[in-house]
């Protein structure tokens, strides 16, 4: 595991195709009601998550990164405009229902805000601006969930049956704003308490990720979506997820050396900008595709993202650290 992590791989991510392997041959066992509902649980989970990350989102953190107001938009600008623009000019390559749901996966994707922890994790490794990096992965969140759905409502409301925008919203505010909202509340009184059991808590994220990625690929492997993709077709959705983060890496390097960015700024652009949360896209898709079979088409671009962005930006942060060393 040791070897492995050097390469962004990790304990989480071969959990992720183990579970997916795990809803192929045995559907069922995602999708039953009795003894108990895995999906029920997986609904109180997301709640939890959000909590937890309000609990442990000081205000102080949030402030010592607040003077940079030009890296921080771009930041926010490559996670939120450039990245959907980008999905928005393909889109004419994906003809015929099949592709229209790959794109839509693709599209939610590119809406999602920037990761937190593996964002400043890389960024601090790289030798980056660690309290921009904080602020920025921190703020994203906050962002994407006004901005996740604003995009999902223009673009996919009218590709998804299912897509009642104010049961939606509804369902937002009490399973994600208000959980977030108490916990930044309590903050104050019990901020330490989460910050001493951080690894523990982050246990509880990634048990409740891998519970909404079984429920929703058994649901989907139980209705047969994906007979129609071929092994081609999925290696050509990671190519071009590839071409995608590389796109992104690549532009706001030129964009960071136009506007003379220092190089420790330069990396919070680069790690904070390209990156894209598989815990919200995971949350939310539960929340914006509840009833949807298409849900692990959805999830599909976010899980492949997910891996080849860990490998990519953990190769290129130890080989920064190199770098930063022999200087």
């Amino acid at each position: 595991m040791k070897k492995l992590r050097k390469f962004g791989i990790d304990e989480f991510l071969l959990a992720i195709f183990a579970v997916v392997t795990i809803a192929y041959f045995f559907p069922s066992w995602g999708i039953q009601e009795k003894p108990f509902s895995l999906e029920k649980i997986a609904n109180y989970g997301v709640s939890g998550i959000f909590f937890f990350y309000g609990l442990k989102l000081s205000p102080e953190k949030l402030k010592q990164g607040l003077s940079n107001w030009r890296m921080h938009l771009l930041v926010q600008a490559t996670t939120f405009i450039l990245f959907p623009v980008l999905a928005i000019l393909v889109k004419p390559l994906f003809i015929g229902v099949q592709y229209e749901a790959m794109w839509s996966g693709i599209f939610y994707l590119t809406s999602l805000p920037s990761t937190v922890s593996s964002a400043v994790v890389m960024v601090s490794i790289a030798g980056g601006n660690i309290p921009a990096a904080i602020f920025n992965a921190s703020i994203s969140s906050f962002i994407g969930i006004l901005m996740t759905p604003f995009w999902v409502g223009l673009f996919l409301s009218s590709n998804s049956q299912d897509f009642d925008s104010w049961n939606i919203v509804l369902k937002l505010i009490l399973q994600v704003l208000l959980p977030v909202t108490i916990g930044l509340l309590l903050n104050k009184r019990f901020g330490a308490f989460a910050e001493k059991h951080k690894n523990k808590l982050t246990r509880f994220d990634q048990l409740v990720i891998l519970s909404i990625i079984f429920t929703s690929f058994s649901k989907s492997f139980s209705q047969d979506i994906f007979r129609d993709y071929s092994a081609i077709q999925l290696l050509l959705l990671f190519v071009g997820l590839l071409l995608l983060f590389l796109s992104v890496m690549v532009l706001v390097k030129q964009i960071c050396n136009l506007l003379k960015f220092s190089k420790q700024d330069t990396i919070v652009v680069m790690f904070c900008g390209s990156k894209k949360s598989m815990v919200h896209g995971t949350v939310m898709a539960k929340v914006l595709f509840a009833h949807s079979p298409l849900i692990g088409v959805v999830l599909l671009p976010i899980m492949l993202y997910h891996a080849l962005q860990l490998v990519i930006t953990s190769g290129l942060a130890h080989k920064m650290a190199r770098e930063n060393h022999l200087h």
